[in-house]
């Protein structure tokens, strides 16, 4: 009962993962439905259910807006996809302000970035024009399906072909 599993909104969209007992538990309400089963049975006193790799909810669940979920350090990675927005390393990473707190910049999805050591260094104190350096991309809010690859360290085959059906606008 180690794995996650996949959990869709009533209109297939994922929306987080859980532990496959969750998802049994909610299999078990008559909350959600298996899509994909992994082949595993979980045992309790008179029943044997099948473990899910992927359910769907019975009901909608409203998504909140992307941008209003809270800024941490792993999502600012997993949107920038563990690399250096100034120079595309994936060593040493750290989080960078654009406009330096000390400068009144914000900590809002729109001026964190992840920086490698080296070109937090470099740009320092200043904003990355006086660095004389370039953001590779524009920060923004991360896309809904970051938060469920932050999640999960490995995503299973059976979860590929519902996140790849995933609408870009969540």
């Amino acid at each position: 009962m180690g794995n996650k599993v996949l959990v869709l909104n009533a209109t297939y969209e994922p929306l987080n993962v859980c532990s496959p007992r969750r998802a049994v538990v909610l299999m078990l309400k008559r909350k959600a439905e298996a899509l994909e089963v992994s082949g595993r049975l979980f045992h309790a006193a008179e029943i044997a259910v099948p473990v899910p790799d992927v359910i769907r909810l019975n009901y909608f669940v409203r998504i909140p807006r992307v941008g209003r979920r809270k800024v941490s350090r792993r999502a600012v990675l997993a949107r920038d996809r563990h690399r250096c927005q100034y120079c595309g390393s994936k060593n040493h990473l750290t989080i960078d302000h654009v406009v330096p707190r000390s400068r009144g910049g914000d900590s809002s999805w729109e001026n964190i970035v992840t920086s490698c050591a080296p070109c937090n260094y470099r740009k320092g104190n200043r904003l990355p024009r006086e660095a004389n350096m370039r953001l590779n991309t524009r920060p923004r809010p991360p896309e809904p399906l970051a938060f469920i690859y932050l999640a999960v360290s490995d995503i299973h085959r059976s979860w590929k072909r519902y996140l790849d059906y995933a609408p870009a606008s969540l």
